[in-house]
């Protein structure tokens, strides 16, 4: 759990917004990761086919800017700006190398 790991999923996230593959980034999800988000009323998803079935009946259409990292114990906390305005947070879970957890937080 470092600092890289976690931009390196901002990175996947936006290649992924702009192409619409999403296959790079939920294949580093866990078979069991769970995505939540606090603010929107949407999800949890539970499962990295459910994540994936997410992203596809309803693909994010901005990207995010890298304001901070940092590393709380394990969890990956990036603080970002969306592309369209506002910000958020995002923690990352990891377990064996794959996502275990994503927490979406708007601000």
């Amino acid at each position: 759990m470092t600092e890289a790991a976690a931009r390196a999923h901002i990175d996947r996230f936006n290649a992924a917004v702009l192409s619409g593959d999403w296959s790079e980034l939920v294949a580093t999800l866990h078979p069991d990761a769970v995505m939540a988000f606090d603010g929107p009323p949407v999800g949890p998803f539970a499962g990295r086919d459910a994540i994936a079935e997410a992203y596809a009946a309803n693909p994010p259409d901005d990207t995010m800017r890298v304001l901070a990292v940092r590393v709380d114990g394990g969890t990956e906390v990036v603080a970002f700006a969306w592309s369209r305005g506002g910000t958020g947070s995002l923690e990352i879970r990891r377990r064996a190398g794959l996502i275990t957890g994503l927490l979406v937080r708007f601000d």
